[in-house]
């Protein structure tokens, strides 16, 4: 079974997001899987301690409004965001075209959006200790 097709089975009711001024705005009707990323990579485009990352296919998003912008944000990814308001929306990998990570803050409704592990966790700052009891995954990509 390829990759692909598990997204396919789990597919959901249609989620909808978007940017903090609201001239992004999207559609995703894939569940994605989701996870905490501590990751320094994550940590700098987010400005935050962490990132909130939902993996769906790319074949499940919809740009409704204007597109967002992209970046090179390393070597093998690179990241949307919007050029209004500056809010960081996804995450893609170049080794994997046909899944994107959503930033899970920007969902409409993110509650029912859970994480399920961390990822990048030799990098988790000591004193954040939200998924503490999830599984870990460890990276070694650093720019």
């Amino acid at each position: 079974m390829e990759h692909a097709d598990v997204f396919t089975r789990n597919a959901a009711v249609e989620r909808y997001g978007g940017c903090l001024c609201g001239n992004i705005r999207y559609c995703l009707t894939a569940e994605p899987r989701v996870h905490y990323c501590h990751c320094d990579m994550c940590r700098r485009a987010t400005g935050s301690a962490f990132a909130v990352l939902g993996w769906a296919p790319v074949a499940g998003l919809s740009w409704l409004t204007t597109e967002p912008a992209y970046r090179r944000s390393s070597p093998i990814a690179r990241r949307s965001f919007c050029q209004s308001c500056g809010t960081p929306l996804t995450l893609a990998y170049d080794a994997n075209p046909y899944e994107v990570a959503m930033h899970i803050g920007t969902f409409d409704d993110p509650s029912g959006l859970e994480p399920h592990h961390n990822y990048g966790s030799s990098q988790r700052l000591g004193w954040v200790c939200c998924g503490i009891d999830l599984p870990h995954h460890d990276t070694e990509e650093r720019w």
